[in-house]
């Protein structure tokens, strides 16, 4: 087992969100074991279950039954992909917080490759796609949207909607996410960026959708994510709403309790 890098701190809490993602979620988990197993002893794996309707709430339950540093997260209903990551982030519980989606379209074993380029002067490790493995639409799509989002919040960042991040937990300390859809991830990285956190991106590899469908860029979303944007964008770059005094950070809110945690925190 590999030391943890200089200055870094040594513990590690990797959640995946998961929606219908019954056929990868077990070997993602089982990766992302070895992989942080191989990088420091203090860690945890969380899947976040966001109300699937397929067989992701049995497989999450079986591996924390399987694996000590595993335990599973239930909404009791869908809330969509921000409500999972704000799921997340309130679950996690060491000193860095690395998160990707339960699809399998990233390799867990790949964030080695960030956490190599965690220094003691870095806040956040950003992924970037090296080449996008979606169908010609998706990636049109991808494209304009990102160069929309990037235009309007003025980001620096080379993929807004790369989900393959490693960050310090003390982030949440001192910003709120509200989003509860897929723009969770601008939101996000604008408060991020605005609050003057030091960001680093590093390339990752993209992979083909084995099991199920995309939940974000489908025809029905377009124009809600388009409306939701400008709300968005009114809040955050109109008004800077979030750099005004006494917003409540993520890590001062309480999780939902209606959540089911398994094993039971009483167990």
């Amino acid at each position: 087992m590999s030391a943890s890098p200089p200055g870094k701190p040594a513990s590690l809490s990797i959640f995946f969100p998961a929606y219908n993602d019954g056929g990868t979620i077990a070997s993602m988990v089982i990766r992302a074991v070895k992989t942080a197993a191989g990088l420091t002893p203090d860690f945890e794996i969380i899947v976040v279950d966001d109300g699937s309707a397929d067989g992701t709430a049995g497989i999450a339950d079986e591996l924390a039954r399987t694996y000590p540093q595993v335990r599973a997260v239930h909404h009791p209903t869908n809330r969509d992909y921000g409500a999972a990551l704000q799921t997340g982030f309130r679950s996690a519980t060491k000193d860095l917080i690395f998160y990707t989606d339960g699809d399998a379209q990233y390799d867990p074993a790949e964030l080695a490759a960030l956490w190599a380029s965690m220094g003691p002067d870095i806040d956040l490790v950003n992924g970037y796609k090296i080449s996008r493995a979606d169908p010609l639409h998706r990636i049109v799509i991808g494209r304009i949207y990102h160069y929309i989002v990037s235009t309007l919040f003025g980001l620096k960042l080379r993929d807004v909607d790369c989900d393959f991040r490693l960050m310090r937990r003390s982030i949440f300390t001192r910003i709120d996410l509200q989003k509860t859809s897929g723009i969770i991830c601008v939101e996000m990285m604008k408060k991020i960026q605005d609050h003057g956190f030091r960001i680093v991106e590093v390339p990752v590899h993209h992979f083909h959708r084995s099991y199920g469908q995309s939940q974000f860029f489908n025809v029905r979303r377009l124009f809600r994510t388009g409306r939701d944007l400008l709300l968005l964008w009114f809040a955050l770059v109109v008004r800077r709403e979030h750099l005004r005094a006494g917003v409540t950070p993520l890590a001062g809110t309480s999780a939902d309790p209606s959540n089911r945690i398994y094993p039971s925190p009483r167990q």
